[in-house]
């Protein structure tokens, strides 16, 4: 190796460095790290204890509704984004009108299973149809929109394989989590559910994260609108400057016949 094949190297490792570092930045934005891992889970913990301890489906269900308001609370006062808590929220009502209705404590887990199964096969379906939709979920975080599709197929492959492993993973749980729900008691369910809630969710974002920091570089689309306007100000610029020159030049020819004319008036004068 050559002294001039060691910076090439360095940076090249250097630009991997980061791109693996803005893969896992955005991954992190995108499924709301640690504090969106612990919205998840902590209604259902919650509700699966209280329901434990005392059976009461109405006392577990309030309790779990209640620390979920609270937490969109804690993120609206931080001034955060509340996306994650808020589906938090809307997950558990829908489990605590349900259970509520049916006055069974179990279908308090249902609309969230059937969101994950529904979830599961959206994940596989655009990827057979050439639209992952982790690629659409992760396309504005890493400002690329949906440029993978048509300018970096290395990109759209990468998502592709990235869509594939998130329904497969989710499918998995929800073969799980349906036998369940027929063969076993509320607390049963609710515990395995519990348990199933992060280590699918790590291995997914762990593969998604495998699979996108192989793949090329995003496409910044928002870096490039920004660079065509620049050069359309420059360009609207320059032609008023070109006119602006052009005026002058012309403003000019125009004097000079007149003071000839005057000048050579004198002359036949004299």
């Amino acid at each position: 190796m050559t002294s001039l094949d060691k910076p090439t190297e360095d940076t090249q490792d250097t630009e991997a460095d980061d791109a693996r570092a803005v893969t896992e930045a955005a991954l992190f934005e995108a499924f709301g790290g640690v504090r969106g891992m612990v919205e998840t889970v902590l209604p259902g913990l919650l509700f699966v204890t209280i329901f434990t301890l005392n059976n009461d489906l109405h006392m577990s269900a309030i309790a779990a509704l209640a620390v979920s308001l609270v937490l969109v609370v804690v993120r609206l006062a931080m001034k955060d984004t509340v996306k994650h808590a808020f589906g938090g929220v809307f997950g558990v009502a829908f489990g605590v009108v349900f259970a509520m209705m049916t006055d069974n404590a179990k279908n308090f887990y249902l609309p969230g299973m059937l969101y994950t199964l529904g979830l599961a096969m959206a994940y596989i379906v655009t990827s057979l149809a050439g639209v992952p939709l982790i690629g659409l979920i992760l396309g504005p975080v890493f400002k690329e929109n949906l440029s993978w599709r048509t300018r970096n197929p290395g990109r759209k492959k990468a998502y592709t394989k990235a869509s594939y492993a998130w329904g497969l993973i989710l499918l998995g749980k929800s073969a799980i989590l349906f036998p369940l729900y027929w063969w076993a008691d509320t607390e049963q369910l609710g515990w395995v559910l519990v348990t199933l809630k992060i280590p699918p969710f790590l291995l997914a974002v762990w593969l998604t994260w495998v699979f996108l920091a192989k793949a090329p570089a995003p496409i910044d689309v928002f870096a490039e609108m920004e660079a065509a306007e620049k050069a359309e100000k420059a360009e609207a610029e320059r032609a008023e400057l070109e006119k602006a020159e052009r005026e002058a030049r012309d403003g000019g020819a125009a004097v000079e016949p007149a003071v000839d004319s005057t000048h050579s008036g004198r002359h036949r004068k004299g």
